[in-house]
């Protein structure tokens, strides 16, 4: 066992073989981190121009379009700011206030969609503006507390080495370099994964079955309208399982000739496709906010609105 030590700072290894591809490498993360906070930008600021979008639905879209900012530049700035540094070394940072966000959100928007399709007549008095302020607000205190009380174990580890063979400093490889593991780290992780990952995705999937049990019983044309406004979000949750399993599993010891650039892409999927893909799958696809954009971009007649619940 190594001597021990109040570790403050910790090495990123994976820059260490960029060599001159890092100007390649931080154009493209530069113009993909862009890209993410444009797209989201332009949907938060387009649900609080029109006011025909100040709707739960559209509310609890710009709160998760900010948790994708939120999320993206946890991760890009520090990427950007790697690439140049000679040390690659930097104090204990977390991605983590993200995950549970992100989420809890899906959660929330959930509970609206089976509030709007199984309670239709009661959905305006139910998802009033004080109730989906009060889920914006629980998600987000939620996710801090998740992240305070889920690390607070780390804080207090002394490590044995400083070496983390990652982009960025990952929970699983900085508990790995702790002179000891006692069982508290293990009930920090899986606290972690039950409070951010199973309680949201236990709530969704209930508010889905009631949500099929109701359509099987209505017209053809109210199933098209569910289907229309739930498969963005069971895209989106298939899309976070996925990225879950990527940043799971050590593929190094799955597969040996794995590339160091595809495991460390794989490991941050995440960061790199659901930012994305929350503005195109939930806001670009919307009529309302097409429909919307075009009217401010063009600056011509108001168009006539569709019906999309």
């Amino acid at each position: 066992m190594g001597n021990s030590s109040e570790t403050v700072s910790f090495v990123l290894a994976a820059y260490g073989n960029v060599g001159e591809l890092k100007y390649l490498y931080f154009i493209i993360i530069l113009i993909w981190y862009l890209s993410i906070c444009v797209a989201n930008t332009v949907l938060i600021v387009v649900i609080r121009v029109d006011r025909r979008l100040h709707e739960p639905m559209y509310m609890l879209l710009c709160n998760l379009c900010v948790n994708e900012i939120n999320a993206s530049t946890s991760l890009y700035p520090l990427l950007l700011s790697q690439m140049f540094s000679d040390s690659h070394e930097v104090t204990m940072c977390s991605l983590y206030t993200g995950a549970p966000a992100e989420f809890w959100s899906l959660a929330a928007m959930a509970y609206d969609r089976y509030i709007s399709i199984c309670h239709p007549l009661r959905y305006n008095v139910i998802m009033n503006t004080d109730r989906v302020f009060l889920l914006i607000l629980l998600v987000w205190v939620f996710s801090f507390l998740i992240f305070i009380l889920s690390f607070s174990f780390i804080f207090r580890l002394k490590f044995c080495g400083n070496i983390v063979d990652n982009v960025y400093c990952e929970h699983q490889l900085i508990i790995r370099l702790s002179c000891s593991v006692s069982i508290y780290n293990s009930i920090s992780i899986i606290f972690f994964v039950i409070m951010s990952i199973f309680i949201p995705f236990s709530l969704i999937s209930v508010s889905y079955v009631k949500i099929l049990k109701v359509c099987r019983k209505t017209s053809k044309e109210n199933k098209q309208k569910a289907v229309t406004t739930c498969t963005p979000q069971i895209v989106s949750l298939s899309n976070l399982f996925v990225g879950c399993i990527c940043y799971s599993i050590d593929f190094r010891f799955l597969f040996s000739q794995v590339p160091d650039e595809v495991r460390i892409i794989l490991a941050i999927y995440l960061l790199i496709c659901q930012p994305m893909l929350t503005p195109f799958m939930y806001g670009f696809n919307l009529p309302k906010i097409r429909q919307s954009i075009y009217y401010m971009a063009c600056c011509g007649e108001k168009p006539v609105l569709t019906f999309e619940y």
